[in-house]
């Protein structure tokens, strides 16, 4: 299973990035997770279960004990998202399909009836 997480810490300091954001990020980019990004609104990185779940434990207690006084944090299953949206993209184009047959039927119906 593959888990995406989102995570800010605060306070927030626009100036310069605090020690605890600091922390936060740096656990991140040396743990063993894909698709890294990092921001100064947020940061997001994907990985397997494993990794991503070992990687939230460390950056929740290192940006603490840096002087975070919150941490924001969210963990999505991709896999499983992935596949919610392949079958709602595919219910789309099922029911285009019915709707555009529906109105080719009508509109030959109606040149029947000239």
């Amino acid at each position: 299973m593959r888990l995406r997480v989102e995570f800010t810490t605060e306070p927030f300091d626009l100036d310069e990035a605090p020690p605890h954001a600091v922390a936060a990020r740096e656990v991140i980019q040396v743990a063993e997770l894909d698709a890294v990004d990092v921001g100064p609104f947020g940061n997001t990185a994907e990985g397997g279960a494993d990794a991503v779940l070992t990687a939230v434990d460390a950056l929740l207690r290192t940006s603490l004990a840096a002087g975070a006084t919150r941490v924001s944090l969210q963990v999505n299953v991709i896999d499983e998202q992935a596949r919610n949206e392949q079958a709602e993209n595919e219910q789309v184009q099922s029911d285009q399909a019915q709707s555009d047959q529906a109105q080719s039927d009508q509109a030959q119906n109606g040149e029947a009836d000239k």
